[in-house]
């Protein structure tokens, strides 16, 4: 985080204790400059294996936030793209960050409710933003996403490793879904991020209930653990 342009501790503290959309809208005007933003080079890396799966027509950031993927779609779409994100503040920033002339809508919408015709779209991409939803929304999340891909077209989004049972990473999950849960039971409104749900044997399951094939592509640009296995794969579910 950029101590200079990132949130105060303070700020982070009242977005912490507001609904998740006012928490966002409080957090946008700063929020690139955050851990919370993907990371260049996972978007580099899904950029590269969507080139090879491409190119698309149209394309969809799910959860866009301030538009941290829509350079990736941009980059293999050749139609007009789009975000949607229920955060009006963080859609005002990625839309007064896009420069003149191209072509991208900012949608203000819930993301279980997609305001689009069928088929509207060729790839659908999100780049973190499934910890905000509960495990009992995302069968229907995922089939909001299969009624607006035309027949063949793809849904993709990265998904790291789980930390090893033990590892400084796992005890920081832990403690920060245990801190959420607690933060939850004590206080109105809820603000849902519990990343520790969203295990890939599940998600795979439940794309293929939607009406998806799944395929998952190793994103080798960013390392392989000891064992051999990648660090981060890219899902890509195919709209059957």
């Amino acid at each position: 985080m950029s101590a200079s342009q990132g949130p105060t501790l303070r700020e982070l503290a009242v977005q912490a204790l507001s609904s998740v959309e006012h928490g966002y809208d409080l957090l946008a005007p700063k929020f690139d400059f955050t851990p919370y933003r993907t990371p260049q080079p996972v978007l580099d890396a899904v950029t590269r294996t969507l080139s090879e799966l491409g190119p698309f027509e149209r394309g969809l950031d799910l959860c866009c936030g301030t538009g941290a993927g829509i350079p990736v779609l941009r980059a293999v779409c050749r139609e007009r793209i789009a975000g949607v994100d229920f955060s009006a503040g963080m859609l005002a920033v990625g839309r007064a960050r896009t420069p003149g002339g191209e072509a991208v809508d900012w949608i203000r919408a819930d993301v279980r409710a997609l305001p689009f015709a069928p088929a509207a779209f060729d790839l659908v991409v999100s780049f973190g933003a499934f910890g905000h939803f509960l495990p009992g929304e995302r069968p229907g999340l995922f089939s909001q996403v299969r009624s607006v891909l035309a027949p063949g077209g793809r849904f993709a989004f990265p998904v790291a490793a789980p930390a090893r049972p033990g590892s400084l990473g796992y005890w920081a999950l832990l403690g920060f879904d245990a801190a959420m849960r607690v933060r939850n039971a004590l206080w109105r409104p809820r603000f849902v991020m519990y990343y520790r749900d969203f295990a890939l044997a599940d998600v795979t399951r439940e794309l293929a209930d939607a009406g998806f094939r799944v395929e998952l592509y190793a994103l080798d640009e960013l390392g392989r653990r000891p064992d051999g296995s990648p660090r981060c794969r890219l899902v890509v579910a195919t709209a059957v």
